[in-house]
């Protein structure tokens, strides 16, 4: 892994502890009993890639989600996603599998998360797996999840602005979504 990647996943790591050793000391009068369980949530996508030769990216994904707590969860997310090229070169299709960790911190409604996992590419013949780093902020309700992330792949060939082949680069993505108790 490159030094940039390395500092980007421990940037990723440190703010989701932060918010995970975040406690705060209840009355147990005022303590409300959670019931922990699992959600599952169907989202859509929209993104921009930052890199050459990509532009759009659109895609799909279900995430199931378990809450420790009324603040605290843990996510496993997958599906499709597809970055359009421009021009006559093929279209970058992959499935992305992450797991991570949720942190409400305002309101049990905005939450921060950091996923990590792997992105598999499916399409024209291109067999390359990258690592995938994806930070976000979001606003969810009982049943809407609103969020936009960033999402790294470390592993993906991008053009460079000299003409040649590179690897590694992100997009910024917009993810609307369903969910429910399982």
């Amino acid at each position: 892994m490159k030094i940039t990647q390395k500092i980007k996943f421990l940037l990723v790591f440190t703010i989701s502890m932060l918010f995970a050793t975040n406690s705060n000391a209840q009355e147990v009068e005022n303590t409300k009993n959670y019931d922990q369980g699992f959600r599952l949530g169907i989202g859509i996508n929209g993104g921009y890639a930052f890199a050459d030769p990509y532009k759009l990216a659109l895609g799909a994904d279900a995430r199931l989600q378990y809450d420790l707590s009324k603040r605290y969860s843990i996510t496993l997310t997958s599906g499709f996603t597809n970055l359009f090229v421009d021009g006559k070169d093929n279209d970058l299709g992959f499935i992305p599998v992450k797991a991570g960790f949720k942190a409400f911190v305002w309101e049990d409604q905005f939450y921060v998360m950091g996923e990590a996992g792997a992105a598999f590419a499916v399409t024209n013949n291109y067999d390359k797996t990258s690592f995938l780093l994806s930070p976000s902020i979001g606003y969810a309700t009982k049943h809407i999840d609103l969020s936009l992330r960033y999402e790294h792949y470390s592993d993906f060939v991008k053009l460079n602005s000299n003409g040649t082949l590179g690897t590694g680069f992100g997009q910024i993505a917009l993810r609307v979504a369903y969910g429910f108790d399982l």
